[in-house]
């Protein structure tokens, strides 16, 4: 995982958001082309070939610093794989991050019983912003799927809230090792408040536990496919309106 820090002179849309999920679509443009942002879209698109037009990728963002005007986003890089990980990976002092956002629609319910929280490696910035926000005496458990020992992260929660770490080592992450966990995990009496959100198959198995075997409502629960195996963002975009896609409907 490589944490790009960028700079702006004003930052405010992400100051004024009080979810701890925000998010932003970071946009490439083949450098071929001569781009500079900020970016006309509308104009882009009417100029652009449908080969040429900016790709999009959605990442959360880790945290953001009003006194020094930083956005911290993480990224997951699977060596030359994909479009963000690579940039990510050779990023450098004075490199542009171009940004539409933020979105966001969760952030803990400071009167939950108890919290739980679950995803692999896409949801950890999330994750790791809310544990952050959690007031001193919040109990809960966090359960965070990585591939190694290795990928662990230093993590700031309250004394009542428990981390998990759970290794694939190898394993897909649809192989429902979230699941299992949380299957066989205590359940603490009083209201939960959940944040999962991760692999799409992985959300489906825990959508299962947490509707039908533990009968929440939807109110307690934020649940969502960050990305899907096997699939660019792009087809997991589009097939978010396909039966496979849909996780909640």
């Amino acid at each position: 995982m490589v944490r790009i820090v960028a700079s702006a002179p004003s930052l405010g849309p992400f100051e004024a958001s009080t979810f701890t999920d925000k998010y932003v679509k970071i946009l490439f443009a083949k450098p071929e082309l001569g781009l500079v942002p900020p970016y006309d879209l509308a104009a882009l698109k009417q100029q652009l070939q449908p080969a040429d037009l900016l790709v999009t990728r959605t990442y959360t963002v880790r945290s953001v610093d009003p006194e020094t005007g930083q956005l911290s986003i993480d990224f997951v890089v699977h060596g030359d794989e994909g479009i963000a990980g690579p940039w990510a990976a050779a990023a450098k002092a004075g490199d542009t991050l171009a940004v539409t956002g933020p979105g966001g629609a969760y952030a803990p319910d400071e009167s939950a019983g108890w919290h739980l929280f679950a995803g692999d490696e896409s949801a950890l910035p999330a994750i790791a912003s809310a544990l952050e926000r959690l007031p001193g005496n919040a109990r809960g458990a966090v359960y965070l799927e990585v591939e190694a020992e290795t990928d662990r992260q230093s993590l700031r929660t309250p004394a009542g809230v428990v981390v998990h770490w759970l290794f694939r080592a190898g394993q897909p992450a649809s192989a429902g090792t979230l699941a299992d966990a949380i299957h066989k995990a205590p359940w603490p009496e009083g209201r939960v408040q959940v944040f999962a959100h991760g692999e799409r198959e992985s959300m489906k198995l825990l959508r299962d536990i947490f509707f039908t075997q533990r009968g929440l409502d939807r109110s307690q629960v934020s649940l969502s496919g960050y990305w899907a195996r096997g699939r660019t963002e792009d087809r997991f975009q589009a097939e978010k309106r396909e039966p496979i896609g849909q996780i909640l409907n």
